[in-house]
């Protein structure tokens, strides 16, 4: 089933569409899930979290890309189970060393004022990502997006290790400069 039919299942408020979710993006959405938290029956909770998320979204939004869509949300949920978690230190996964990486390039939400100033941050983050090579940019959304290991991504490109975390690091540098450029750091 092609996603606008999906689309228009949650429109109806068919069940089916939770079903048709499930069998199109239940693996996709389970693997952003575990590589945020490193735990598959978290994982697996924050999965049928996110078809709840989509179930109680749509409608009334109507997702322009519906993959985008459903993977921000098991994102989300990933994230907020992990925020969750992590008030107790010692819970160290793939989503805490790569977050911990960024610290230095995003200012912490918790600073900004309004969500006026967090939209901003994401359309210039968006621009930044534009200005890069593709092969740049996917390595970087892999890893601060989905939170993939650096095994994962030399894997999934052909590199070595120390060539995606050089490729990473100097990335992560033209990000802080970008943003420094744009302001967002005096």
């Amino acid at each position: 089933m092609n996603d606008n039919d999906i689309i228009e299942l949650y429109f109806a408020r068919d069940e089916r569409a939770l079903d048709e979710t499930r069998i199109k993006y239940g693996k996709y959405c389970l693997s952003i899930a575990f590589n945020i938290l490193g735990n598959r029956e978290d994982a697996e909770e924050c999965e049928n979290d996110t078809y709840l998320g989509a179930w109680n979204s749509i409608p009334p939004t109507r997702p322009n890309i519906f993959s985008a869509f459903i993977g921000r949300i098991a994102r989300n949920q990933a994230l907020k189970r992990y925020r969750a978690k992590t008030t107790d230190k010692r819970y160290m996964t793939e989503a805490a060393i790569s977050l911990d990486e960024l610290s230095e390039c995003i200012p912490d939400s918790t600073h900004f004022l309004d969500e006026l100033e967090q939209n901003e941050l994401a359309d210039i983050i968006n621009s930044f990502l534009r200005s890069l090579a593709a092969e740049e940019r996917r390595v970087f959304v892999c890893r601060y997006w989905y939170c993939d290991s650096i095994a994962d991504i030399s894997s999934q490109f052909g590199f070595g290790q120390s060539k995606v975390k050089m490729m990473l690091l100097r990335t992560r540098e033209k990000l802080l400069n970008y943003l420094k450029e744009r302001g967002v750091f005096i």
